[in-house]
């Protein structure tokens, strides 16, 4: 199968600046490069000759064909011919081949890097600075307000980045996703990145993975990085995308089919025929928002529009020799998935999801009557294009196309209206364009490259807190509050057409495919389904230079940090565990329903505290509901029998040396990558979390920060615990892999129960355990 793979000898190193690119090669391929020294960061290597080894050595040794992701995954095993490898069940050693880091994580990740004790990074990493900047008025003056608030929190990320051999994308860039995506990803190479919708670059054949700061950690100290080994999720697509259907209707779709669960633990890898109808950029769309199912990542197979995008891109070399390991690229003939989802993308409809959740779906053509029915509102306050799910330059041609048909028309959004680009080189090039005009002439406001409403870092006025209201985004999350703090916004996910196309409109009930919009005239007309071009008909518009490679040697650099900022703290470590079974604990809050990460640790104005533990801490648990009464932030002292807010409850108990638990629900931790949501909990005297289930990332950062990350054997033992009990963990002192921990609960009237909780710590997962964290064991190897 391989054999025009083999013949090929290549290591292929890429050196990417913002606009400046070098390839080595073979050399046949070295004799076509063109080089542009002025500007470079190296990336990671990626040897497809051992990546073709690796897959080898599986291949053999399980005797099956395999799935793309397992090429790639297997691929990068740190030991190939012993890993044991059972999808679902153990634990992978893997080498990634880089890092990146967005700047709200970055802070919480260098820190950890500082206290390692480490000189430099061992794997290529790079920060991007895209979470700190505030949506106000619009993107210059919004940029250079965020410079100046946010210049200590920049410096330190610049200077750290400097002094450990780690490349910096400054305020402006654009959006990390977007980022890699243009320079980064490529066919086979496997990258971690702190936020939870890395999966991004699997619109280019590449396994992307969301972690938290500890785990990029260890892959920036070389040491192997630990995985569970995935499950597989086949979705086979067919037929064609056409009309008002988008990429994005896909993963609504999907969405809609597994829930927010259905895809944890799991690759989702798309294939069939319908693939090579989506262009590159829409495969990004498709496998970023993957993240709202709890995928582990969502991958694609390598084709044609990647190879055309990697070309339009500046990459082409890469291109030439991806084509020539195509049959690695791709799944084998035959191989298995575990589970298969079809779907013809020919009687595929344009849907919307939301309200609160991103796997409520509708259809477009529904979603008006069930918001009456529903008793949500109809009027469209704010309609958001862009964010790093939808801010290509094929999206914003398309919705430009629909905001050019109403100003032909004589018409404007009735909505307020907002563009997001997604970097640098999207901005510029869509200003070349004349797309940006059209946008902003129809109503819209051009923001900064950068995150923005989507993390919650928007200056919303146009209503007040508590408001009821709805807005249309082509965002990826839409949980409460997530966007503008206000519990009552009712948020809806969906295409950047369809969000112009309601924005233009002005109400949710409106269906493009079939109601009429109406002129100052009177005339009444139909929108023409939205058209642009994939990719533009000139080169990208690189737009201003914005990154900074990190000196050859940063040995002599320094990295201040001030003990009296409000905005960074330095680490001190997480104490060990005592060696003895933990008795007597309080249960600080039992949560009721969702809780995702933004209850957990809320992102808006708190981004802002990122890089200080104690601060950010002041957060904790404040969005999450209590099952005693129905309220969030109002919890029981049980010290002095008074209510106050979670954070000031669990100081409390910390100062009075009493430790504490969590109780929660289903996929507990669901959404963002931030391990904030573990970090606080461990600060503020936690010790154990104790769920239904878990979501993949938070379960893992959890056990990073030496908490116990517990399930209920039975599900329904939820219900027994009460807001008064105490807990005691036994079975610490034999804590083993597979073998289930106990929970003595002691009601308030002295009667106990017993029950069962398990847990999935492999021996090292338990080695941090007992060390207090990862980073502390880390630490003791090092000795």
């Amino acid at each position: 199968m391989f054999a025009m793979c083999v013949c090929v000898s290549v290591c292929l190193q890429l050196v990417l600046g913002h606009g400046a690119r070098r390839l080595h090669v073979s050399a046949a391929y070295r004799a076509k490069a063109k080089v542009a020294m002025s500007r470079f960061e190296p990336t990671s290597f990626i040897n497809y000759d051992k990546l073709h080894s690796n897959v080898k050595i599986v291949r053999k040794r399980l005797n099956r064909p395999l799935t793309l992701s397992e090429k790639i995954v297997y691929g990068h095993l740190d030991d190939p011919h012993h890993q044991e490898i059972d999808r679902g069940r153990t634990y992978l050693r893997l080498r990634p081949d880089r890092v990146a880091m967005q700047d709200a994580t970055a802070q919480m990740a260098m820190l950890q890097f500082i206290s390692s004790g480490l000189p430099r990074v061992a794997v290529p990493s790079t920060i991007h600075c895209d979470h700190l900047i505030e949506a106000q008025i619009g993107g210059v003056k919004d940029l250079a307000r965020a410079k100046e608030v946010n210049q200590e929190v920049y410096n330190f990320l610049s200077s750290a980045g400097a002094k450990y051999g780690v490349g910096f994308w400054k305020p402006g860039s654009g959006i990390i996703h977007q980022i890699i995506l243009e320079n980064y990803a490529y066919p086979g190479v496997m990258l971690i990145g702190t936020d939870s919708h890395t999966p991004n670059g699997g619109g280019l054949g590449a396994i992307c993975i969301g972690v938290g700061g500890a785990d990029a950690v260890d892959v920036m100290a070389g040491i192997p990085w630990e995985l569970k080994c995935p499950k597989v999720i086949g979705v086979r697509l067919t037929g064609t995308l056409s009309g008002w259907t988008s990429p994005k209707d896909i993963i609504l779709k999907v969405a809609g089919i597994l829930t927010v669960k259905g895809g944890t633990g799991a690759i989702v890898e798309y294939h069939g025929p319908g693939v090579d109808s989506i262009s590159c950029t829409g495969m990004a769309t498709i496998c970023n928002m993957g993240a709202e199912i709890g995928a582990t990542t969502s991958v694609f197979p390598y084709n044609h529009r990647m190879r055309t995008y990697l070309e339009k891109t500046g990459r082409g070399e890469i291109a030439a020799v991806a084509d020539q390991y195509k049959d690695l690229l791709v799944p084998d003939e035959g191989c298995e998935y575990d589970q298969i989802i079809e779907l013809n993308l020919d009687e595929l409809k344009p849907h919307i999801n939301g309200p609160f959740t991103p796997d409520l779906a509708h259809p477009v053509s529904e979603v008006g009557a069930v918001a009456k029915k529903n008793g949500w509102p109809l009027e469209v306050k704010v309609g958001l294009i862009g964010s790093c799910t939808n801010s290509s330059y094929e999206d914003m041609g398309r919705a430009a196309s629909l905001a050019k048909q109403a100003l032909d028309k004589g018409l404007k959004c009735k909505a307020q209206f907002t563009v997001t680009p997604g970097s640098e080189q999207i901005r510029a090039t869509i200003e070349r364009d004349g797309y940006s005009k059209i946008l902003s002439d129809v109503g819209g406001v051009v923001l900064a490259n950068a995150c923005g409403p989507c993390i919650g870092q928007w200056d919303r006025r146009d209503v007040k807190k508590g408001e009821k209201n709805t807005i249309v985004t082509s965002f990826n999350r839409n949980f409460t509050a997530r966007n503008d703090a206000n519990p009552a916004t009712h948020a809806f996910v969906t295409s950047p057409e369809i969000v112009t196309a309601l924005a233009i409109a002005g109400t949710l009930d409106f269906n493009p495919e079939t109601d009429y919009l109406t002129t100052p005239t009177g005339e009444k007309f139909k929108l023409v389904p939205p058209t642009g071009d994939e990719l533009p008909a000139r080169d990208f518009d690189p737009g201003q230079d914005t990154y900074q490679h990190p000196p050859s040697d940063g040995v002599s650099l320094t990295v201040d940090v001030s003990p009296q900022s409000n905005r960074l703290q330095l680490l001190e470590p997480f104490d060990k565990w005592s060696g003895n079974d933990l008795e007597n604990m309080v249960v600080l809050i039992k949560v009721k329903g969702k809780c995702t990460t933004d209850h957990i640790s809320a992102a808006g104005p708190w981004l802002k505290f990122r890089g200080h533990l104690d601060n950010i801490s002041n957060n904790m648990l404040i969005g999450a509901v209590n099952s005693e009464n129905d309220a969030v932030n109002k919890i029981k002292n049980h010290l002095t029998g008074d209510y106050g807010g979670v954070p000031d409850v669990a100081r409390h108990y910390k100062a009075n040396g009493m430790s504490w638990v969590v109780v929660g629900d289903d996929n507990y931790g669901e959404g963002s990558s931030r391990e904030h949501a573990a970090l606080e909990p461990r600060h503020l005297g936690g010790r154990a979390i104790i769920v239904k289930s878990f979501a993949r990332i938070h379960e893992t950062n959890l056990k990073k920060q030496g908490l116990l990350p517990l399930t209920f054997s039975n599900p329904s033992d939820y219900d027994k615990i009460r807001p008064d009990d105490k807990i005691s963990i036994k079975g610490l002192k034999s804590f083993a892999p597979g073998k289930p921990l106990s929970a003595v609960v002691t009601h308030s009237d002295g009667s106990q129960e017993t029950l069962e909780l398990n847990h999935s710590f492999n021996e090292t997962q338990i080695e941090w355990f007992q060390a207090g964290s990862a980073l502390n064991r880390m630490k003791q190897l090092q000795h």
